[in-house]
């Protein structure tokens, strides 16, 4: 039994509002520890261990509100997995706050596009803020403006 939804202290990862984080990262210790952080905090979450999965993972899941990339991986980069996101007009606008212990990291990040960088190792509180700040909301992305309420007159 979840007793998370019991639990006034902890999100409802469920209720309207919430976002979706890919979290491409392939040190599975690090993105194995990501995960609960992340759902703790009301996000939904997915894990691709390589950038190659996790273009499959965004063929077959949701649109995310924002993809947390690490730079160096095995087989297909950060940078090369960027690339391939930015060629696809779906993926495209997609936020990417990149993860990377490389020393040149921000100025990589702002090669590729990043809507932000967190440089490893990190506060965890420094990555949720970072996830806030570049989340897109898809549903108020996606959904028509609502009219102006109208004043009444007696």
């Amino acid at each position: 039994m979840d007793l998370r939804h019991n639990d006034p202290a902890m999100p409802d990862p469920t209720k309207d509002g919430s976002t979706t984080v890919l979290v491409v990262e392939d040190d599975f210790d690090l993105r194995d520890a990501l995960v609960p952080i992340l759902e703790y905090e009301g996000h939904r979450v997915v894990s691709a261990a390589s950038g190659k999965e996790a273009l499959e993972q965004l063929q077959t899941m949701p649109t995310p509100s924002v993809i947390l990339l690490d730079l160096m991986m095995p087989g297909m980069s950060g940078e090369e997995f960027r690339a391939e996101q930015l060629r696809n007009p779906a993926l495209a606008s997609i936020p990417v706050v990149v993860l990377s212990a490389h020393p040149s990291a921000e100025e990589r990040a702002n090669q590729i596009g990043a809507a932000g960088c967190v440089k490893k190792p990190f506060e965890v509180e420094t990555l949720l803020e970072q996830v806030k700040r570049n989340s897109r909301r898809i549903a108020a992305v996606l959904a028509p403006a609502a009219p102006a309420a109208r004043a009444r007159r007696p």
